[in-house]
């Protein structure tokens, strides 16, 4: 029998194929998708389960739906996905170091695309947390909102930290091995929540574990760019084992089964990570190795591409930027009415996540008119593209931070 052929497929929008052709041939497209769910897990899980409700008083405070309503607690593990950020910071750090490379210009490079974009979000909100002031909102609203735009500073410092710290942790890795180097992460992370919860320890003993528990996933990026973690049975193994270890920790060692902070719970998987966060982690981790080839030839489409390589352009600017655009929605409608439906009111019944869905395209739109606005600000000049560009002899694999199909006038 002959092999029909395939009808080719139609031919993609101009903007979508100067994308796909600007892309270098040796891109991992893989890891820029996995990065990009990584960034949409975070915003919409911010946008779906914060709400900023009016109370008695007049003021905004946030909420969250899962406080009312724990059956919709399996949307945190869709929608929490900071361990894909380190598994993929860790794969484009190893990728990216060379032993011998001067450790100073090497962590400068890495990190100055990280933190370009925080300085003006600061010096933005100065004059706009004014602004609020004047217009009448109270300064507990203030603090609210303030308290809400600084909360994912956290992330970029530890992000920065682990990054800044990659040539001392492929040595480790290299000296100790994956499965040793692992266990002791993970034996670290363990004896912290012990005495935590166990032994009635301190709380700020708990903070430790926002470096060993994201150092977790960071490894397993690692290994994953060294090759360790390049058969299906790895990745097989390490998404049996995250899921198992998060079901008895969950089940049987106490520990909350929403993988994100509600307010007024005893405890958070999250702030800081908890054993039990790890161990999703790890099943995370596993579950992207299992799809990364998939998601390599579906990445070979250009309309699939398209918004990947966009996303990946601006993706610190996205993960700082959308708290504020869901915010100036929320107060722009105060002028308008105080009891905007899954906007202002408690998430407190069922309909409120139909009523919080249809003001997404909300928060979208105004997320990129401040992503316009933004990037007229943190885009770098020429000179400084020139400085920290790929160094010479760097691997096919490297892309200093986030990618960027092509290099274009004032921005790296």
């Amino acid at each position: 029998m002959l092999a029909t052929a395939e009808p080719p497929e139609a031919a993609p929008p101009g903007l979508a194929a100067r994308i796909d052709a600007a892309t270098p041939p040796g891109r991992d497209r893989a890891v820029d998708a996995l990065r990009a769910f990584a960034i949409l897990g975070v915003v919409l899980g911010h946008w779906l389960v914060t709400a900023l409700i009016v109370t008695g008083g007049g003021e905004l405070r946030a909420a969250s739906p899962l406080a009312a309503m724990p059956a919709f607690t399996p949307i945190s593990w869709a929608l929490q996905t900071l361990a894909l950020f380190f598994l993929v910071g860790g794969y484009t750090a190893a990728k990216g170091y060379r032993p011998g490379d001067p450790w100073a210009s090497w962590a400068r490079r890495r990190l100055v695309r990280l933190v370009r974009p925080v300085p003006f979000l600061l010096a933005a909100w100065v004059p706009m947390a004014g602004a609020l002031l004047w217009a009448g909102l109270s300064p507990g609203t203030i603090h609210a909102l303030i308290k809400l735009v600084l909360s994912p500073l956290w992330f970029l410092a530890v992000y920065g930290t682990l990054t800044a710290l990659t040539p001392l942790i492929v040595g480790f890795h290299r000296r100790a091995g994956t499965l040793c180097a692992l266990a002791v992460v993970l034996a670290l992370t363990a004896a912290i929540d012990l005495v935590r919860f166990g032994l009635d320890g301190p709380e700020w003993i708990g903070w430790a574990t926002v470096l060993t528990g994201w150092l977790v996933p960071f490894l397993l990026g690692i290994a994953w760019a060294d090759g360790t973690l390049g058969s299906r049975r790895a990745a097989a193994s390490l998404l049996a084992g995250g899921v198992a270890a998060t079901a008895a920790l969950v089940a049987c060692a106490g520990y909350p089964a929403s993988m994100v902070g509600v307010p007024g719970a005893e405890v958070s998987n999250l702030n800081p990570p908890t054993l039990a966060a790890v161990a999703f982690g790890i099943a995370q981790a596993g579950l992207a190795l299992l799809v990364r080839d998939r998601l390599a030839r579906w990445m070979r489409r250009p309309r699939a591409w398209a918004p990947v390589a966009l996303a990946n352009l601006a993706a610190m600017t996205i993960f700082l930027w959308h708290q504020t655009a869901m915010m100036a929605v929320t107060v722009a409608a105060l002028t308008v009415t105080r009891t905007a439906p899954g906007l202002h009111t408690a998430p407190d019944h069922p309909a409120w996540a139909l009523e919080r869905l249809a003001w997404l395209p909300a928060f979208a739109a105004a997320l990129a008119g401040l992503l316009a606005l933004a990037h007229r600000f943190e885009r770098t000049s020429r000179r400084a593209c020139r400085r920290h560009a790929r160094p010479p002899g760097a691997p096919d694999g490297y892309d200093g931070s986030s990618p960027a199909p092509r290099r274009s006038r004032g921005s790296c």
